[in-house]
Order: C-alpha cells, then sequence, then structure tokens
C-alpha cells in the first residue's frame, strides 16, 4: 500500500476538525510538505467547516507564517462574504490584530455603519463589566471602550455613511471618537464647508464582483481526488516512517480530543 493511498484514506475517514489539529502537531515535528498537504486538502474538501469555524480558524492560523494558504483563504473569504464570518458566533474571540487586517481591506464588502456596528460589537464583549444598556453608562465605560476600540477605529469611513446611520448607530458612541474627528462628521452632515474638514477622509471600499460561494457537497463527489494529493506525504520520511507517524498523530489526537 502506497503512502499515497494510505494518506487519502486517513484523511477521507477522519473529522475536519481532527485534520484541522493534526496540522499543527506536523507543524510542531516541523514536517512542513505534510503540512501543506493538510493545508490543502482542508482548503479543497473541508471548505465549509471553514467557514463555519472561521473565528476559531483565523486565529489560530493568523500568528504562523507557516499556514499562509489558510491565512490567504481566510482573509478572501471575509472580505468577500463577511457576513459568514462577522456573523459567526467566535467572531468576539478574534484578537485585536487579527481583526485589523478584516476591517482595514478595500474589499471587505460590507457597508460601513455595518462594520461599525461589528466592531461596536466586538469591542463590548472584550469588557463583559460594561452595563447592557448604553444609558446606563458613565463616561468611565465610554473611555474603557475607546481604549479597546483605539486602532480599529481610524479604519472606520465614516464619512461614507449615510447621515442616517451616523445619528441611529455612531452618535450614541460619538464619546469614543476624537472631539475633532465628530466635529467634522457633524459638519459633512450639516452641510458645512468641505474646506474646514480636517480629519482624513478615507476612500470608500471597492465594491467587487462577488462569486457564489462554492457548493456545500464536498469536491470528491465532483471531480477527482486534489491534485496536491497525488505525490507521497512526505519525500524526507519513508512510507513505513509516515504511515508509523500518522497513525502515532491520531492516536494522540483522539486522547487530546
Amino acid at each position: 500500500m502506497s503512502a499515497k493511498f494510505v494518506g487519502v484514506i486517513l484523511l477521507e475517514n477522519l473529522e475536519a476538525s481532527l485534520i484541522f489539529e493534526l496540522m499543527f502537531i506536523c507543524d510542531e515535528f516541523r514536517l512542513e510538505e505534510l503540512v501543506k498537504h493538510l493545508e490543502n486538502y482542508l482548503i479543497q474538501t473541508k471548505a465549509n467547516w471553514l467557514r463555519l469555524k472561521f473565528a476559531h480558524v483565523y486565529r489560530k492560523v493568523f500568528h504562523n507564517d507557516n499556514f499562509q494558504e489558510l491565512q490567504k483563504w481566510s482573509i478572501e473569504i471575509a472580505t468577500k462574504y463577511p457576513e459568514k464570518s462577522f456573523d459567526n458566533e467566535n467572531f468576539t474571540s478574534l484578537q485585536k490584530d487579527a481583526l485589523i487586517p478584516l476591517i482595514k481591506s478595500d474589499d471587505l464588502q460590507m457597508q460601513e455603519v455595518n462594520i461599525w456596528n461589528y466592531i461596536i460589537h466586538w469591542g463590548i464583549a472584550q469588557n463583559p463589566d460594561l452595563p447592557s444598556d448604553i444609558d446606563d453608562w458613565s463616561n468611565k465605560n465610554f473611555m474603557t471602550l475607546k481604549t479597546t476600540l483605539q486602532e480599529c477605529l481610524p479604519y472606520i469611513r465614516y464619512f461614507q455613511m449615510s447621515s442616517d446611520d451616523i445619528v441611529e448607530n455612531v452618535q450614541p458612541y460619538q464619546q469614543i471618537l476624537e472631539k475633532n474627528l465628530w466635529k467634522d462628521i457633524s459638519r459633512k452632515f450639516m452641510g458645512s464647508n468641505r474646506q474646514q474638514i480636517t480629519s482624513t477622509i478615507l476612500p470608500p471600499r471597492k465594491i467587487l464582483q462577488k462569486s457564489p460561494l462554492p457548493p456545500r457537497v464536498p469536491p470528491k463527489y465532483r471531480k477527482p481526488e486534489p491534485p496536491q494529493l497525488k505525490e507521497p506525504f512526505s519525500m524526507i520520511i519513508n512510507e513505513s516512517h509516515a504511515v508509523k507517524l500518522l497513525h502515532g498523530l491520531i492516536s494522540k489526537l483522539r486522547h487530546i480530543l
């Protein structure tokens, strides 16, 4: 039995979550080629699971450059189909430095007011002691939220929102904005001389032609096995060692999970 065949059978019998964790264990062993195979296998055959667990996936791969394909995949999905990631129940668990590249992107396909609302939601979730009703907030509460969001707020394109969006969604939180910025926002929507505005006005985000999300049916039912899996899992270790390693790692994972 070839290492190629063993690898395909093993992966096809494993849940996506197990393959995902297996990828990290292989990374610890510095099995770079095997990591790439697992990474590509997940993207090609387990995309639905990756989207469902977007926040968890993105959080774990963001700081590890050994998973560049999953990093690219995550950012592309989040910017093109933000409703699939921002609406995820684990969205608020994203670390700030993982969130910033998403809201900074010109290609983020979401209305600006919705981006603002998600950022506010994320910031409040980081501070569970904040009162649930904003009417009960003190100046200290607003300062707490401002401190949490200070690195995110510069990437919101306030001047691309409608006046209704500003009044209904931004104004209640105006205390977290710099005073000069709020003055400029007010000037813009009161029809004042634009030349008086000194704040940076970011351009609108690009509206892209969305392609539909891939179907939920796994690729193995639509086409032959992915080309990446046609080579042995490792060019460094032999077939026998590869089989033992995979079985050992999977056994270890099952005890952990």
